[in-house]
């Protein structure tokens, strides 16, 4: 067994954190060598498909790649491969005859949200395959209605960041603010176009290291998703939601939830306010969490929490690489 797996044997889990990655982690091909080589990953990926109706896995897999990036895709598609990591992760440890054991807690980053809740068992896979679907459709929706558009910050403290986005929002009478506060030193802003963009020129000429737009249509995690908010906190009051498992540190205030009403009314409010990730892994880190585990694709959060925290061990245990940590099983999935 490879020294990464070995961190997930359950011998440390009480140091442990699991954590997922959100919307801008996918690409084509992600998952693929998964499903070929774990059953358990197969029948993840065979049930997302039958849920929604289409071929998901295939759309990971082969794309096409804007199909994939179109956020009522790329939603279901990060949540189902991190899940298939999940699921082959487990699967390969209790194989070599180890037992399973739930870290001390879990979080996602916006979207992985979702699957931290599946994760620590207070949410099924459906429910949340079908939530995330509606999230994407709904931020989608709402991007065509009211446009905007967001941009990454790095090397600028976040007192002259939030300082900008409100002179930029009263200079032009729109709406800009701060949406993830991903490291001490990287943020992402978001709005609408004609305020973003002063924002921009503002945060350049007070010395940002860099800015540069992101390749979306969408302002996540700001006001202009009031509406879809909205919208979504009616179809999670309807969907069944349990007391989770493992502890949940959500993105909102970085705090530790363990209830599902608590979790429940936070998750439509996540869509309007700020990613407070570096929050969530200050939270994590104070209650004695010294290893954190990326699950999903992509390797992001592994660097954000290695410039958060100095002192702490993150791994990526990404879809190619708990691939390798097995044989590879027969087409049939037994």
């Amino acid at each position: 067994m490879s020294v990464a797996a070995a961190e997930l044997t359950g011998r440390e889990s009480q140091n442990t954190a699991y954590v997922f990655p959100g919307q801008g982690s996918q690409y084509v091909g992600m998952g693929k060598a998964l499903y070929e080589k774990s059953g358990a990953a197969r029948r993840v990926f065979q049930q997302a498909d039958e849920i929604l109706g289409f071929k998901l896995s295939q759309l990971c897999f082969e794309g096409p790649a804007d199909e994939l990036e179109d956020t009522i895709n790329a939603q279901p598609a990060i949540l189902t491969v991190s899940l298939a990591c999940l699921a082959a992760m487990r699967e390969k440890i209790e194989a070599v005859g180890h037992s399973w054991q739930p870290p001390r807690f879990v979080a996602g980053h916006s979207l992985g949200e979702y699957t931290a809740l599946v994760a620590a068992g207070a949410l099924d896979f459906a429910d949340a395959l079908r939530l995330v679907r509606e999230r994407g459709r709904l931020m989608k929706e709402q991007g065509d209605h009211r446009p905007g558009g967001m941009a990454a910050v790095i090397g600028m403290d976040r007192g002259t960041l939030e300082l900008a986005c409100e002179r930029a929002s009263a200079e032009t009478s729109g709406i800009v603010s701060v949406a993830n506060a991903n490291s001490p030193e990287q943020f992402v802003i978001s709005g609408e176009l004609a305020a973003l963009d002063r924002a921009v020129e503002l945060i350049q000429a007070s010395g940002a290291r860099r800015v540069f737009p992101l390749r979306i249509s969408i302002a996540s995690h700001s006001p202009l998703m009031q509406h879809a908010a909205l919208r979504l906190a009616e179809i999670i009051d309807r969907s069944p939601l349990r007391d989770p498992q493992v502890p949940v540190v959500t993105n909102l205030a970085g705090q530790v939830r363990t209830s599902a009403e608590h979790i429940r009314g936070e998750l439509a409010s996540q869509m309007v306010a700020p990613v407070e990730w570096v929050g969530s892994v200050r939270q994590m880190v104070e209650n004695g969490v010294d290893t954190f585990v990326e699950i999903g694709p992509g390797e992001v959060l592994s660097r954000l929490i290695r410039r958060i925290s100095s002192d702490v061990k993150a791994i990526s245990l990404n879809d190619a690489v708990v691939a390798l940590l097995g044989p590879r099983e027969d087409s049939t999935g037994k």
